[in-house]
C-alpha cells in the first residue's frame, strides 16, 4: 500500500467525514486568493470536534501537515497547504445559538458571515467586521487572518469582537480560550513572563496592525486575552472548532456619501479628518478600478463614508454634515438601500477589477493591505507611488483609507526570473518604507507567504525568536500551516504561474482581452470566489447558477478555472485536454455567461468550456446530445424544408417512440420535446405583406428559435416595427449565428457556419444596415463569439456592431415612437445572455413606457439552450429554476404578465410551472391589437436580401 493510500485509509478509519484523494479535490485545493500555489495530499470535510481531533491526531503520527481552510479567499497564501486540506465548508457551518440579550453567537468555523448577520438582523444586530467577501467568507477564515472590512473604523477588527474560542492544538490537547491562564497551553506562561519589556515595546500602536502573532493580547495589562492572540494566528497555532463571537448593535437606517477628489492622494489626505465626524466607514479607491462611474460624482477618486442613524433623515443629515465639513470636488449622498448596495458593489469589485490594469494587462496581489497611522497615509502613498515609479511598476490603491490600510494589485510579472527578481526587490524596499511610516506589514489579509519572510524588518529579530517559540509551544512537531508566518517559505517561492506553459496554447477563440493567450484567459481567475454564493449577490446577478444550485467548488467558476489552471500545469491534472476531471467539472456548466459580467475579473466559463470541448473532443465520438442538438439548426431546416412538422410532432406525442427518440438524442426522459411550428417565421414572412421598395431601416434575423419554434415572436416583433414606422428585411436563408455549435464546442463547425453566414450577407454588411435579434443568446453569440472565432474577419466586426435586441433597435431607430400602454405588473427573467453582454437598458426603458411595472428576477432559468435538455442536468436545470425565477412567478399578482424573451426561458416555464411566457414583442403586439380594430390592418411585409 502507498503512502498516499495508506493515509486515506487510516482518515477513513479515523474519521466520519468526507475524505478526498481524488485528482479533481487535489487541484481545487492548490490555490487560494493569493499568488501562491501548494499542492495538497488529501482533502478532508470533518463533521465535528471529534473529526478535527481524530485527523491531527492521524496526521502527527504519519508527520503530515494539516492546514485549515475557509471559502479559499485569502491573499497572503495562507489557505494553500500540502498535506491534508480541512475544509469546514461542508460540514461544521453551523450557527449554533444567537442570544440577543448578551448580543453574543456560537458558530462552527464554516460559517459564512452573510449567514450570520442575516440571522442577527431581525434582532437588530450584526458582526461587526465585514471584509469585501461578506458573502463568501467564514468566520473560522475571518478568525484565523482577524479580518476587518469596511466598519472596522467603527466595530474593529475580528479579535476586537470575539469572546471565547474552542480550538485544538498541534499536540490534540483541547483548549477553550478566553481571559486568563486557564485553558492556555502548557509553556506559553513563561515565555510571556520572561519577555514583558519586548511585548510592550516592540508592537507598533496602530488601529490595522495584524502581522505577527498578537502575543502582546497576553500582557496582564491586556486581560490575558488568548482569544484575541489567536486571532490572526492564520492556522499556525491550532485548529478552530468553535467560536463565541460578539454582536454589535446597527444602525435602523444608514446613509452614504460619496466625496470626489482629484486623485487618490487627496482622498486619502482628506480620510483622517473625517474620522472625528463619527462615520461608520471612510473607503477610499480611484477612478482606474471603477468600469461604471454612474451614480458616482464627479472626480478622480473617492472617499465612501457611511453614517448610521434611527431614521433615514437622521442618517442623511450626518453624511451631508460630513459633505459640508469635507472639502471636495463633489459630492453626492444616497439614503435609499437599493442605491447604496449598487455604490457598495462598486467597491466591492475592486478586489477583483484590480488585477487589471487599464490597458488590460495583469496585475497581483502581494502587497495587497498594507497600514500606516491614518494620518500619515497620504504621505505614505507618495513614497509608495515613487517606489512603484522607480521599479517600473504600476499598481492602483484602494481600500480603508480611515483606518489607513491600503489595498493595491501591482503589475508584477510573476512568469519569468526578471520580473520575479523585481517583485522580490520591490517588496523588500516597500517593507522598509512601510516600517518608517509606523506601519504593518498586513493590515487585512495577514501575514502568510506574502509578507512573513519580511516581518523582522517590523518587528526585528528578538520578537521574531519569540514569535518561533510561542509556534513551538502551540505545534511541537510543526505541522499546523507549515511555510506560513513563522519560518516561512520565501516569498517568491511557489508561486502559482510557475508550472504553466510559458508559450500560448493553440486554440479556437481568438481571448482578444487576453492577447490570444489561453492561459492568461485562466489567469484571470484570483480566487476571491463572488461565484461561490448560496444566494446571488444582488437581485440581477446571475453567477454561478451550478455552484448554486450543488454547493460543490468544481461547480463554482473559481474551481472550474482551478481545474483548467492545473490542466495547463499538468502536474495534478495529467490527462490535458483528455482530462475526464476537467470534463466533468465543465459537465454542469449552463454556459449561462453570467460569469462575464458578474465576475470582477469577467472570466468567461462559457467560452472555456467550447474551447475544452472542442479539443476533448476532437478525433472522437461526440456524446448524442451535441449531434441531437449541436446541429439543430440542420435538423430543423430539413424538417421545414420536408413540411414534416405536423409528422415530427405527432411522433414526439407517442410515448415510446418519443423515449426512444430521447434515450437516442441523449436527452433527458424527464424533458418533453417542443413542438415544431407548422409553418416557420421565414415561410409566414414570405406569403404575407408588401415587399416596399428601397433600403430597409433594419434586418430582422430569423433565428433557429425565432424561425422553426417561435415565430409568434418574430410576427410580434414585426407588428411593433410597424407601428414605429420601420421597414424590415430579412437576411438571406442559410444564415446562422452557430450558437448551439458554440455551445457544445464543435468550433469548427461553429466557424464554418459563420463564414457562410459572412458570406451571404454581403448586401446587409455594406449597407451597415442595423440587424435586430429577438433571441437574446443568438444575438449575444453574434456580438461575442463571431468576433472571437472570426476576429480576424473584418466582416465580423461589422456584424457584431450591427446587432441590437428588440428594445435596442427601437430606441434608436424610433426614438420618438412610444409604445402601447399595457399596464399591467411584470414578472419574468432577464435572460442570461442579455444581462451578461448585451446589457438591458433598453428594455428596462421599454418597459416602463408600456406601463409594465416590477422588476425581472436574476439568476438563469437553469434550461440555458441545450444544458437543461442533456440527460443527466435536468435536477440541477430545476434547482436553478427554482432559485428565482419560479418563485418570482409564482408570487405574482394574478394580472401580471410573464416576460421571457429567451425560448429557453418560456420552455423552462411551460414545462415546469404550466406557465406561457411571452417575449416583450409579443406583449407590445397585443396592446396594440387591443388598442385598434383589426379590420383593414394590413400585415407589413419586406424584402428578402438574397442578393
Amino acid at each position: 500500500m502507498s503512502d498516499l493510500d495508506g493515509l486515506g485509509k487510516a482518515l477513513r478509519e479515523a474519521v466520519r467525514g468526507d475524505v478526498d484523494l481524488s485528482v479533481t479535490a487535489r487541484a481545487l485545493h492548490t490555490m487560494d486568493a493569493s499568488n501562491y500555489r501548494r499542492v495538497p495530499t488529501a482533502v478532508l470535510a470533518p463533521r465535528d470536534a471529534d473529526d478535527v481531533a481524530a485527523a491531527l491526531a492521524v496526521c502527527r503520527e504519519r508527520s503530515v501537515p494539516v492546514v485549515a481552510r475557509g471559502a479559499g479567499t485569502s491573499i497572503a497564501g495562507q489557505a494553500t497547504g500540502l498535506g491534508v486540506v480541512l475544509d469546514f465548508t461542508r460540514h461544521m457551518k453551523g450557527l449554533l445559538s444567537l442570544d440577543p440579550g448578551s448580543r453574543t453567537a456560537v458558530v462552527q468555523p464554516g460559517l459564512v458571515l452573510d449567514d450570520l448577520r442575516a440571522a442577527a438582523a431581525p434582532h437588530g444586530l450584526t458582526f461587526g467586521p465585514d471584509p469585501s467577501t461578506h458573502s463568501r467568507c467564514t468566520l473560522g477564515g475571518m478568525i484565523g487572518n482577524n479580518s476587518c472590512g469596511a466598519h472596522s473604523v467603527a466595530w474593529g477588527t475580528t479579535a476586537d469582537n470575539v469572546h471565547r474560542l474552542s480550538v485544538i492544538g498541534g499536540s490534540g490537547e483541547r483548549l477553550d480560550l478566553g481571559k486568563g491562564w486557564d485553558g492556555a497551553p502548557q509553556g506559553l506562561r513563561p515565555l510571556v513572563d520572561g519577555d514583558l519589556a519586548l511585548l510592550r515595546t516592540g508592537f507598533p500602536e496602530l488601529p490595522r496592525r495584524i502581522s505577527g502573532y498578537a502575543v502582546d493580547a497576553l500582557l496582564p495589562e491586556h486581560g490575558v486575552d488568548h482569544a484575541r492572540a489567536f486571532c490572526g494566528s492564520e492556522g499556525t497555532l491550532g485548529v478552530l472548532t468553535e467560536a463565541v463571537v460578539r454582536l454589535v448593535e446597527a444602525p435602523r437606517a444608514r446613509a452614504l456619501a460619496v466625496l470626489g477628489y482629484t486623485d487618490e492622494s487627496a482622498a486619502a489626505e482628506a480620510a483622517a479628518g473625517l474620522l472625528p465626524h463619527g462615520p461608520l466607514t471612510v473607503e477610499g479607491m480611484a477612478a482606474d478600478l471603477v468600469r461604471d462611474t454612474e451614480g458616482l460624482p464627479r472626480g478622480g477618486a473617492w472617499l465612501f463614508v457611511e453614517t448610521g442613524g434611527g431614521s433615514r433623515a437622521e442618517a442623511r443629515a450626518r453624511a451631508e454634515s460630513i459633505v459640508r465639513a469635507a472639502d471636495v470636488l463633489d459630492a453626492v449622498v444616497v439614503d435609499d438601500p437599493a442605491g447604496q448596495r449598487a455604490l457598495w458593489r462598486v467597491r466591492e469589485d475592486a478586489s477583483g477589477t484590480a488585477t487589471r490594469m487599464p490597458d488590460g494587462s495583469e496585475a497581483w496581489p502581494g502587497w495587497e493591505d498594507c497600514a500606516v497611522p491614518p494620518a500619515r497615509l497620504g504621505a505614505y502613498l507618495r513614497d509608495f507611488r515613487a517606489l512603484l515609479t522607480e521599479h517600473h511598476l504600476r499598481g492602483t490603491p484602494y481600500g480603508h483609507f480611515g483606518d489607513g490600510c491600503i489595498h493595491v494589485r501591482i503589475d508584477f510579472d510573476l512568469l519569468g526570473e526578471e520580473g520575479v527578481a523585481r517583485f522580490r526587490r520591490f517588496s523588500e524596499e516597500l517593507a522598509d518604507v512601510v516600517v518608517a511610516h509606523g506601519g504593518s506589514l498586513s493590515g487585512e489579509h495577514g501575514d502568510g507567504q506574502a509578507r512573513a519572510e519580511l516581518l523582522p524588518k517590523m518587528y526585528g529579530p528578538e520578537l521574531i525568536a519569540l514569535f518561533g517559540r510561542v509556534k513551538d509551544v502551540w505545534d511541537p512537531a510543526g505541522l499546523l500551516n507549515p511555510g506560513m508566518l513563522v519560518r516561512p517559505d520565501p516569498l517568491d517561492a511557489n508561486l502559482r504561474f510557475a508550472p504553466l506553459p510559458r508559450e500560448p496554447v493553440d486554440v479556437a477563440f481568438g481571448y482578444p482581452h487576453d492577447g490570444g493567450d489561453f492561459s492568461a484567459a485562466v489567469r484571470r481567475c484570483v480566487g476571491v470566489a463572488k461565484c461561490r454564493t448560496s444566494t446571488a449577490n444582488s437581485p440581477t446577478d446571475v453567477m454561478c447558477p451550478s455552484f448554486r444550485a450543488t454547493g460543490e467548488e468544481e461547480h463554482s467558476t473559481r474551481g472550474r478555472a482551478r481545474l483548467l489552471h492545473e490542466m495547463l500545469a499538468g502536474e495534478v491534472v495529467t490527462e490535458g485536454w483528455r482530462s475526464t476531471e476537467v470534463k466533468d467539472a465543465l459537465d454542469l456548466c449552463l454556459s449561462c455567461k453570467g460569469c462575464r459580467s458578474d465576475c470582477p475579473v469577467g472570466v468567461d466559463m462559457a467560452t472555456y468550456k467550447a474551447e475544452f470541448l472542442h479539443h476533448h473532443y476532437e478525433g472522437r465520438r461526440r456524446p448524442a446530445a451535441h449531434y441531437s442538438m449541436g446541429w439543430l439548426p440542420r435538423w430543423l431546416r430539413a424538417v421545414a424544408l420536408t413540411r414534416t412538422a405536423p409528422l415530427v410532432n405527432a411522433l414526439a406525442r407517442i410515448g415510446p417512440l418519443a423515449a426512444v427518440g430521447k434515450r437516442l438524442g441523449g436527452i433527458a426522459p424527464q424533458r418533453a420535446v417542443p413542438e415544431v411550428a407548422p409553418r416557420t417565421f421565414r415561410q409566414w414572412w414570405r406569403r404575407k405583406g408588401e415587399r416596399p421598395s428601397g433600403a430597409p431601416d433594419l434586418v430582422l434575423w430569423p433565428d433557429t428559435f425565432t424561425d422553426h419554434l417561435s415565430p409568434s415572436v418574430g410576427r410580434a416583433a414585426v407588428r411593433v416595427l410597424a407601428d414605429a414606422g420601420l421597414t424590415v428585411a430579412l437576411p438571406p436563408s442559410g444564415v446562422c449565428c452557430g450558437l448551439t455549435y458554440v455551445s457544445t464546442g464543435q468550433l469548427d463547425g461553429a466557424r464554418a457556419v459563420l463564414r457562410r453566414t459572412l458570406d451571404r450577407l454581403g448586401p446587409v454588411l455594406d449597407a451597415g444596415t442595423p440587424v435586430l435579434v429577438p433571441e437574446p443568446s443568438c444575438a449575444a453569440a453574434l456580438r461575442t463569439d463571431l468576433v472571437e472565432l472570426l476576429g480576424d474577419d473584418p466582416r465580423a466586426h461589422r456584424l457584431a456592431a450591427a446587432v441590437r435586441t428588440f428594445a435596442q433597435a427601437l430606441e434608436g431607430l424610433a426614438p420618438q415612437w412610444r409604445p402601447p400602454r399595457v399596464d399591467r405588473p411584470a414578472v419574468g427573467q432577464t435572460h442570461c445572455h442579455q444581462h451578461a453582454v448585451l446589457g438591458d437598458a433598453a428594455e428596462r426603458r421599454l418597459r416602463a413606457q408600456a406601463g409594465l411595472t416590477g422588476e425581472l428576477s436574476g439568476g438563469c432559468c437553469g434550461l440555458a439552450g441545450n444544458f437543461g435538455f442533456e440527460r443527466g442536468h435536468y435536477d440541477v436545470s430545476v434547482a436553478c429554476a427554482q432559485e428565482q425565477l419560479l418563485p418570482a412567478v409564482r408570487d405574482a399578482a394574478a394580472d401580471a404578465v410573464v416576460l421571457a424573451d429567451g425560448f429557453s426561458c418560456r420552455t423552462q416555464l411551460g414545462q415546469l410551472a404550466g406557465v406561457r411566457g411571452r417575449h416583450l414583442a409579443e406583449v407590445l403586439a397585443e396592446g396594440l391589437a387591443e388598442g385598434q380594430a383589426e379590420a383593414g390592418t394590413k400585415v407589413p411585409g419586406g424584402r428578402d436580401l438574397c442578393g
